[in-house]
């Protein structure tokens, strides 16, 4: 960036050095035809104060050209960064981190889960309000409007999410000749939603948060018509969604935590900006304990899972976020949409997919797929944010 700007100043400077000589001859080819005149239509006496006024308009133009182009340089010159804060740096190295976090919360709830028995349903929502909170407060109204001015992003993300990965799901299960319970319970992680913890990773990754946003709601609203079509399509059940409660959970734990963070921006732009290296802390501690308690409710069946199911979990987010980055980047998508739509394609709502499992599948084993996804999940789409952020270079974070 700092080169292409350098270059443009040289451009600029080079353009308006050629303006302020040209000025100067145009006044001296004004006093030359003044030379030609003939003498019946302007008498000698007249000729030398042409000639001055000529040189005096030329002398007096130069220099305001230069004026105007060192202006325009100036403005053109590349702004340095402000130097990050102790806190900043802490906060990059935290969020860099990510990857590390997840595993460490994963294997800590494998190993006791117990010890994460306190964090309760009431808790576990108030995460989510929390996570999609920290987000909110980097957000603003035009982002939205931004967003929903293109639809394309969020149209393909739909397609991806319900076209791609269910049959990229069934495909991976196939291929690794897969018991049919654990077949069922990889194709309907394939077939449900996004899940909210993408928003933070988009956050990480430098993406495009107001669009992750939107597609994690496109897909959850998605998730009441197309899951029980791709179940019975697929799988040959229909799985039933309360398309009520659904709505409910949306608007508590994703539209409204966005909208009172948005509104503190808005309000509180001073504030914010001091704790906006918070948010990323936050959001990583509250995706830490969410993934904990998830995968310390089925602790048991994870550890029995066996290795070509680890595999299929593993391969299923990593094609599908890799897949979806390189179908954007085809599309001409900007660097930042096509890692927003990566992220949020690989990261699905694993723990609704166990919810579903358990509530209208009478085989034990298929939640057992579920509840591996979830760890692969976090693993896979938060180390997709950190490895996207790294290669940016050690920049201040941006929505």
């Amino acid at each position: 960036a700092i080169s292409c700007g350098c270059l443009t100043t040289r451009l600029v400077r080079m353009q308006l050095r050629v303006c302020a000589k040209t000025t100067m001859l145009l006044a001296l080819a004004s006093a030359s035809m003044a030379m030609r005149v003939p003498n019946a239509r302007l008498g000698l006496a007249r000729r030398p104060a042409l000639l001055s006024r000529a040189a005096r308009v030329s002398v007096a133009a130069a220099p305001r050209v230069r004026l105007m182009a060192d202006v325009v340089v100036a403005d053109l010159a590349p702004v340095p960064e402000e130097p990050m804060t102790k806190f900043e740096k802490f906060s990059e190295l935290f969020s860099n981190l990510f990857p590390l976090w997840t595993i460490l919360s994963a294997g800590t709830a494998l190993k006791a889960p117990q010890s994460l028995a306190w964090f309760s349903t009431g808790y576990f929502t108030a995460a989510l309000a929390m996570l999609m909170l920290s987000m909110g407060i980097t957000l603003t109204i035009d982002d939205f409007k931004r967003v929903l001015s293109q639809p394309k992003p969020v149209g393909l993300g739909f397609i991806l999410c319900y076209g791609m990965m269910p049959l990229l799901a069934l495909g991976i299960a196939k291929l690794l000749a897969l018991p049919p319970s654990m077949t069922a319970g990889l194709v309907l992680i394939g077939c449900i939603n996004g899940g909210q913890a993408s928003n933070l990773c988009t956050y990480i990754a430098r993406g495009d948060v107001a669009l992750s946003v939107i597609m994690t709601t496109s897909t959850t609203i998605g998730v009441l018509g197309m899951t029980p079509l791709l179940c019975k399509w697929l799988l040959g059940t229909m799985v039933p969604v309360d398309a009520a409660g659904i709505a409910v959970s949306t608007m508590q734990v994703v539209l409204a935590p966005i909208a009172v963070g948005m509104t503190f921006n808005k309000f509180f732009p001073k504030l914010v900006k001091k704790i906006l290296p918070l948010c990323p802390i936050v959001g990583v501690v509250a995706t830490c304990l969410l993934v904990g308690s998830s995968v310390a409710q089925v602790a048991g069946p994870i550890l029995n899972a066996g290795i070509p199911l680890q595999i299929a979990a593993m391969l299923l987010h990593t094609i599908g976020g890799l897949a979806s980055y390189l179908i954007y980047k085809a599309t001409n998508a900007s660097e930042r949409v096509a890692r927003t739509a990566a992220i949020e394609t690989s990261m699905k709502s694993s723990a609704f997919g166990f919810l579903l499992a358990k509530l209208h599948f009478g085989d034990y084993l298929v939640r057992v797929p579920c509840a591996v996804s979830v760890v692969w999940m976090a693993v896979i789409g938060s180390s997709l944010a950190v490895a996207f952020r790294l290669t940016d270079g050690p920049k201040k974070a941006s929505s």
